[in-house]
């Protein structure tokens, strides 16, 4: 992480001196000689990636500047917070201060001056690690140790893997299995290749270990020595004379070649050269971590996901490793068995790793209530079995990517992480760095692919047009982070201390973020002083009301922070919060103003408010603050209205071109006046009584507003007419389908009250991808789909209605995928059409009539069907 820690300070700084520049100039000059220092330092670090671990010269090296790239970025950020002090000041305060600001000024001229000196006598010194790392020894990885008895969970994988190398297919076929490491790829595919009537199929096969750190000439060697069985002498041979050599030997015979743990494309592009399509049914089978590396060797075909084992499977395999075959298996063992299974989350290494540590003791129910307790702990100390490899992943990221991967460990362990939420962090981190014309958001997005794919991270929920919604790591390798990140100073987790532990245990170090899971009120009360954290974040699961009395110092005590994420903390009132760094906020509480104070949080991106009210008050003038870009709250919020104009000829400076995001405003905010500020919104939401959305004076209206928004995709519509009864706040009508942003793609309504003959207007929205009924949208017992209806419709979720009648054809939603209907009790049938639909994979039916239930399996054919409660199935 050193080398990340550098490149993102490097970053930052870049930022600070495009930003800030009116801020810092009198230090403009050193910040600048600071950074060139810096790179100086960085290539260093990046050469020694995969070998500091190895040895403790380099790591030494590399721990110091990490410590003094921390150090330089709290000195920079803190005299930020100085001059945006001095510049807010009045004359007279200016005059108050006139000494100690130029003193600060000087101080920190010194303490950029040490620190350009102690980083010039690390860079003098780098040549110990590099002679360290010359007199290192290659490392290579040893093959990992493949047990093929009490095999467990791989036999329907097996046979279908069989089924396909024995396809009758001529071309040659590589077939990739890919998954987290220790899932279980090589002992699946040696049970493959060991499979007697594959041994009959190929009589021309070999087996190879590639690993991380490989050498062709090997890998080439070892392939022909198992395809000759010859022991010739090779060593006067060149790579390419013995590829040749290979090539010619493969082409006398069907051969089946494993290459297993190929960790890259390029390692993929070194070895293909040997492999001749002989056209007669020859195979490779590949294993690999990484989903690009797989797709890569085989555009043709998507490899091979390997699953979780599931409770059962991992307590079968626990047992049949404990208690070996024939030997008594104590019943009163059984319950802390199947739990000690279940808490190593269906990872065969994990269960293989604590089944050893099992049998190093008496089979007591003492012993094994011991383990359960802490199965991970008990993992984790046997690290060449388990930790070690899975940290190989983690050792092969790019920088970036390490960064984006340890931020998992700040989440609790099983927390679902909303993806909406942890893209906003990084990019407010300054994890994400922009390249070309795409947006921050786009290329998070980019690098969470990038982490499921090389089986990292686990998709939990997809969102309705196939992104990811939330998303998870494995317990095995959120310790990984946790003590990944304590080791790099990334973060500090606190969880179980005693109050009065909490001071002591954090306080010496230089962490940058704070993740504080339980006992969090313990833990505020104590009063931390934290200079050095740059993130603040509570996912406790109970929610702590903060006492009056530590509103002004929480979190004032966190003066560079640039992540505030405390939801479980419900705050009295807003608090006043002078934190110029801030770039991310979220906040929970019984307020219903947002002070004016906000507006001085200039390098605030992300402002996301959740408060028991149904409308807040907006003092803040947000148009001031250029680097927005999300605004959530979960009451209306009234913006104010922009009140300086454009002169002529000169660009509104209250424009804002970054926001992306506006949630949930009032329907007296969409004017025309604030949606010209916004011109870039691409997600809208609007609470309140959407009559006065609607209502035409002079031929216009406020929905007109918002057809103006070029860019918007996504639009919410709740109705929310209290105090008036919801009857009398219906609507009595849509807009026409032109009235609609041309861009919207998803679009969300919400108590609305509409009849049915209005869906007629959304059938023609030409974009539309994913349309959301929640409960009350439309009302009417009765719906006749006209045809041309809906023809990029993807999603259709339709929640409470008294809809009984629904009459639709297959070709009024021809790309329909999901089709989702919630507590729909009066529905008949789903419509007979529906089943035509060639593109439908998924129709979820919950708390629905039993006959439509029962429709529903008559119309089956392609799509998946989905019943809640499962017992209504049973009913039907």
């Amino acid at each position: 992480m050193a080398d990340a820690a550098v490149e993102f300070l490097l970053g930052n700084l870049k930022q600070l001196l495009v930003y800030n520049a009116h801020l810092i100039s009198s230090v403009k000059d050193q910040v600048d000689s600071l950074c060139n220092d810096l790179r100086l330092l960085a290539a260093f670090v990046k050469d020694t990636t995969e070998s500091r671990s190895k040895h403790a010269v380099v790591k030494e090296l590399v721990r110091r500047i990490r410590i003094e790239v921390y150090k330089a970025e709290d000195i920079v950020d803190m005299y930020v917070v100085h001059a945006s002090v001095q510049k807010s000041r009045t004359s007279l305060e200016k005059a108050f201060h006139i000494t100690d600001y130029p003193l600060k000024l000087r101080t920190v001229g010194k303490e950029i001056h040490d620190i350009r000196r102690r980083v010039k006598e690390i860079y003098d010194n780098k040549m110990f690690g590099y002679e360290a790392l010359g007199r290192r020894e290659s490392v290579t990885r040893s093959p990992p140790a493949v047990e093929e008895d009490n095999v467990v969970g791989f036999d329907k994988e097996a046979e279908k893997m069989v089924g396909w190398l024995k396809a009758e297919m001529e071309e040659l076929d590589v077939i990739s299995v890919v998954g987290m490491g220790g899932l279980g790829k090589t002992t699946l595919v040696k049970k493959v290749y060991n499979d007697p009537s594959i041994q009959y199929e190929f009589f021309i096969r070999s087996w190879v270990y590639v690993s991380q750190v490989y050498s062709r000439r090997e890998v080439f060697l070892k392939i022909l020595h198992d395809v000759t069985r010859e022991n010739k002498d090779t060593s006067e041979w060149s790579v390419n004379t013995i590829a040749d050599e290979l090539r010619i030997k493969l082409q006398d015979g069907r051969y089946l070649i494993v290459l297993d743990d190929v960790w890259t494309k390029q390692a993929w592009d070194d070895l293909k050269m040997v492999f001749p399509n002989t056209k007669n049914g020859s195979r490779i089978l590949l294993t690999s971590r990484n989903k690009h590396v797989a797709l890569h060797a085989n555009t043709n075909r998507p490899p091979y996901q390997l699953r979780f084992l599931t409770p059962d499977e991992s307590w079968e395999l626990l047992g049949k490793k404990v208690f070996p075959r024939g030997s008594h298996r104590p019943k009163e063992l059984e319950d802390l068995g199947k739990q000690i299974a279940r808490k190593c989350y269906g990872l065969p290494l994990a269960l293989v790793v604590i089944a050893g540590i099992l049998r190093k003791k008496d089979k007591t129910r003492s012993w094994w209530e011991k383990v359960e307790e802490k199965v991970n702990t008990y993992v984790a100390m046997e690290p060449e079995q388990c930790m070690d490899v899975l940290a190989l992943s983690y050792n092969h990221l790019p920088y970036d990517l390490k960064a984006c991967f340890l931020y998992f460990g700040v989440f609790p362990e099983d927390f679902e992480i909303p993806v909406r939420k942890l893209i906003h962090i990084w990019v407010a981190e300054g994890f994400i760095q922009r390249i070309g014309d795409a947006s921050a958001e786009e290329m998070a997005e980019e690098n969470l692919q990038d982490l499921v794919d090389r089986n990292l991270v686990l998709v939990e929920k997809r969102r309705a047009n196939g992104g990811i919604k939330t998303c998870r790591i494995h317990d095995m390798l959120h310790d990984l982070c946790v003590k990944q990140a304590e080791e790099e100073d990334f973060f500090k987790e606190i969880k179980g201390l005693e109050p009065s532990s909490y001071i002591k245990s954090v306080s010496p170090t230089v962490f940058r973020r704070l993740c504080v899971h339980t006992r969090v009120s313990d833990y505020v009360s104590s009063k931390p002083d934290s200079p050095h954290v740059r993130s603040f974040l509570c996912y406790a699961k109970e929610e702590t009301v903060l006492a009056p009395d530590l509103i002004t110092y929480f979190p004032g005590s966190f003066r560079l922070l640039r992540v505030l994420d405390v939801r479980p903390i419900s705050f009295p009132r807003f608090p006043s919060i002078q934190l110029v760094h801030l770039r991310y906020i979220a906040l929970l509480g019984t307020f219903k103003v947002l002070p004016a104070a906000i507006s001085n949080l200039w390098n605030l991106q992300t402002l996301i408010v959740e408060t028991t009210f149904r409308n807040i008050e907006v003092q803040a003038d947000l148009w001031k603050l250029l680097q927005l870009r999300h605004v959530y709250t979960s009451a209306a919020s009234d913006l104010p209205t922009p009140s300086s104009k454009s002169r002529k000829g000169v660009k509104d400076p209250l424009v804002n071109e970054n926001l992306r995001t506006m949630s949930k405003v009032s329907p007296n905010t969409c004017t025309d006046v604030i949606f010209a500020r916004t011109p870039n919104l691409q997600k809208l939401g609007v609470r309140g009584n959407l009559m006065s959305l609607m209502e035409e004076k002079k031929g216009s209206c406020k929905f007109d507003n918002i057809a103006k928004l070029t860019h918007l995709e996504t639009l919410k519509l709740l109705n929310d007419t209290y105090p008036i009864s919801p009857l009398d706040g219906k609507l009595h009508g849509l807009p026409g389908w032109y009235k609609f942003p041309p861009k919207l793609k998803k679009l969300t309504l919400s108590d609305t009250m509409l009849n049915w003959e209005h869906m007629s207007v959304l059938g023609k929205l030409p974009s539309l991808e994913v349309l959301k009924l929640g409960d009350n949208a439309f009302v009417g017992e009765c719906w006749e789909t006209p045809d041309g209806s809906f023809v990029r419709l993807r999603v259709l979720e339709i929640g409470k209605t008294d809809l009984a009648i629904w009459k639709a054809a297959d070709d009024q939603f021809p790309q329909l995928q999901r089709l989702s209907l919630k507590h729909c009790e009066q529905l008949v049938e789903v419509p007979w059409g529906l089943g035509g639909i060639t593109t439908l994979e998924v129709v979820e039916l919950s708390w629905t009539s039993h006959s439509a239930v029962a429709s529903a399996h008559r119309i089956q054919k392609n799509f998946k069907l989905v019943i809640f409660p499962p017992d209504q199935e049973t009913q039907t």
